[in-house]
């Protein structure tokens, strides 16, 4: 089953409408787990040391760290970058389906 991580700019909305169409999805959110207000390095680290794919709406930052950690050999989970402008139920769908083409590999 993936792993996934929730970084604090992502909408809680997405989080509660993943949480009740998939109620086993295994989701934590960065600031629950002491990282609030953690720069993209160290948060890109504790989700590759938890083996969680990072949620974020970031599209401006965090791709460049998550490339810079392939590049040096670190470990990289992955990124589900989700565009502000998608709407939530699409956002929803589309990482719920992620989950399950993941089950069904």
């Amino acid at each position: 089953m993936l792993r996934f991580a929730a970084d604090e700019n992502l909408n809680n909305d997405i989080i509660r409408g993943l949480l009740r169409r998939k109620a086993d999805l295994d989701i934590v959110r960065i600031q629950d787990m002491g990282l609030s207000g953690a720069e993209d390095p160290a948060v890109l680290e504790w989700a590759a040391q938890e083996g969680r794919i990072l949620l974020t709406h970031d599209v401006s930052t965090i791709t460049h760290y998550a490339y810079e950690r392939v590049q040096t050999g670190k470990s990289m989970p992955g990124i589900f970058e989700v565009s502000r402008t998608v709407p939530i139920g699409v956002a929803i769908d589309d990482i719920k389906h992620s989950c399950a083409q993941s089950a069904g590999s």
